[in-house]
């Protein structure tokens, strides 16, 4: 275990399972405690700290839906009561509503509203709650998409639009916090074996999307984990502002 992030605190939102259980265990592997929120998953959510804390890091679960703006406060706050400060965030919650085309006349309007209310103004309301207290040279790290620079599917105009919004909030967060050396970025996965892929592309990927990745294949967790960490840590100081692609070369 490398020991770059001992001393930190992080905390990952929607970390109970996929993605973000697998960012929360990498960090927690450099060295950092890490808090995590979750909705409804209490059970996997301590799953996650039980194999947090034997890694030899303190840990933490808190309830916290990030759909609720209101909700932001209370889970900084809960963070702080219990580490005692906040160095990195890592926005990872996010949904998918997928499927229907924008001229469907049966469109699921309500669900589309909720997916920008969870994947844009729910981590927006985060890093407001966040920034006052986060410590100088922090981190703030959005897990963006890479449909928020390119229309990879039909059916995921909002999605792709949440993502959008993610990458001018990062640039002009960055500006705000430079001052004090924190940086701010958005990190761009494409495919990943996740439950929001399945919802997507199906259990198994298709053969037709493989083929527009130079390298045949979809990103694994730990790869993703391992660029978020890079940011997260002592090398990643001097980027900020920065839309990082990790996806195979599926957008070159």
């Amino acid at each position: 275990m490398s020991n770059s992030l001992r001393g930190k605190v992080a905390l990952v939102t929607g970390g109970s399972r996929g993605l973000g259980a697998a960012i929360a265990e990498a960090l927690a592997e450099h060295g950092a405690d890490v808090a995590i929120s979750y909705v409804a998953s209490a059970g996997k959510a301590e799953a996650v700290v039980e194999r947090l804390i034997a890694k030899g890091v303190r840990a933490l679960a808190i309830r916290s839906d990030q759909g609720d703006m209101a909700a932001a406060k209370p889970l900084v706050g809960e963070v702080l009561a219990h580490f005692g400060k906040l160095d990195i965030i890592v926005n990872n919650a996010a949904v998918v509503a997928k499927g229907q085309t924008i001229d469907d006349p049966a469109l699921d309007t309500a669900a589309l509203d909720r997916q920008w209310q969870v994947n844009v103004m729910g981590p927006v309301a985060v890093t407001r709650a966040a920034a006052p207290v986060l410590s100088d040279g922090g981190r703030i790290i959005f897990i963006g998409s890479l449909n928020g620079t390119h229309a990879l599917v039909s059916g995921a105009a909002d999605y792709a639009g949440t993502k959008a919004a993610l990458i001018g909030y990062v640039k002009g967060a960055a500006r705000d916090l430079g001052p004090r050396n924190i940086t701010v970025n958005v990190v761009q996965p494409g495919a990943m074996p996740t439950d929001m892929m399945v919802s997507v592309l199906g259990e198994t990927v298709p053969e037709s999307f493989l083929d527009q990745h130079p390298i045949r294949r979809i990103a694994t967790l730990e790869e993703v984990s391992a660029l978020v960490c890079f940011l997260a840590g002592p090398n990643g100081g001097y980027m900020t502002g920065g839309v990082i692609d990790i996806a195979g070369g599926l957008s070159i």
